[in-house]
């Protein structure tokens, strides 16, 4: 939409200093209407039930004092912000700031105050590799700008002056993965990145990204060993070989491409979304919740707040589907 000018939903989520207060809802109801009608379900009982669900955020809380490391999360293609509202909570809860981003006609349902909801323009637009890197390049952009509001002189938050500025990271699923490693192309504040199951549209530079450190988080067979060494998505090996920094490349057996949102739980508690692979979920909603939530908190505990993290060394017989990889 080049003739409008680009605007972005926040959701911004911290460790509080008191969980009284009623809990905000996991989406608006035009949102969840938006969503699963581009998911084929249509049900008016299905999106009241959606709508109907809280989450354990309190609008306006008071924040914790003292300085808390930020994360920047990023939504896979099509999908809206609170698709990460696990991962978003969990950081939260462990002393992050969190700042979920909505990227503008980039997702099915985005409402913004006033009643207004942005439609996903890109899902019909976007048909080539070229228009996917513009994409990638154009979230990088955006989490900087993100960035630039939480962490400038004139911030968008009342609450900004607890986010300390040495200390911030980047994660996303799918599109927003890669997303992550763009804005650590673009900007040298993001000390970390995590990239859940996304193509790396905004390919890793031959030079690296300044040793900073990378996860990559994704499928193992999952139908087609998408992200496997070798397999049908090379970014991931030409990402790892340019890597030059800390670097894991994890795969999870029995995960799909939405076991890194939070679609376990959406599959799981509304039977009318139609699962979108073949057979059932391999790893049951909870259990893929705690491993994604586990694993990404041990990355950024480990390089943002420098806490030795013996789970990201090797197997755990606590995650067993969890494989390290070590390509040549």
């Amino acid at each position: 939409m080049p003739d409008r000018p680009r605007e972005l939903m926040v959701d911004v989520r911290y460790p509080a200093r008191s969980a009284a207060g009623d809990p905000a809802p996991y989406a608006r109801p035009q949102e969840a209407r938006a969503l699963l009608e581009a998911l084929g379900v249509s049900d008016p009982a299905t999106v009241e039930r959606l709508t109907a669900t809280r989450t354990h955020s309190v609008p306006g809380a008071r924040p914790q004092r003292g300085r808390h490391p930020l994360v920047l999360l990023s939504p896979g293609f099509g999908v809206p912000r609170y698709t990460l509202t696990t991962l978003a909570e969990d950081l939260a809860s462990r002393g992050y700031v969190v700042a979920t981003v909505d990227h503008a006609y980039e997702a099915n349902g985005v409402a913004f105050p006033g009643g207004r909801v942005l439609t996903c323009v890109a899902c019909t637009k976007a048909q080539t590799e070229e228009d996917f890197r513009a994409a990638t390049e154009g979230r990088g952009r955006d989490l900087a700008f993100v960035l630039d509001r939480l962490t400038g002189p004139r911030p968008a938050w009342r609450y900004a002056s607890v986010v300390d500025r040495r200390r911030i990271g980047a994660a996303g699923h799918s599109l927003g993965g890669a997303a992550a490693a763009s804005v650590m192309r673009q900007d040298p504040r993001v000390r970390a990145g995590v990239n859940m199951d996304g193509s790396f549209g905004d390919p890793v530079p031959d030079g690296g990204l300044g040793g900073r450190p990378f996860l990559m988080l994704g499928t193992h067979e999952a139908h087609d060993g998408m992200h496997l060494p070798g397999g049908p998505d090379r970014t991931w090996d030409a990402a790892w070989h340019n890597l030059d920094g800390w670097k894991r490349w994890l795969t999870v057996t029995g995960s799909d491409h939405y076991t890194f949102s939070d679609g376990p739980v959406l599959f799981d508690q509304l039977d009318e979304l139609p699962y979108p692979f073949p057979g059932e979920p391999g790893l049951p909603a909870d259990h893929a919740v705690d491993l994604v939530r586990t694993y990404t908190a041990a990355f950024f505990d480990r390089h943002l707040r420098h806490r030795p993290q013996p789970l990201l060394d090797g197997p755990s017989d606590a995650y067993p589907e969890v494989h390290f990889q070590q390509p040549q």
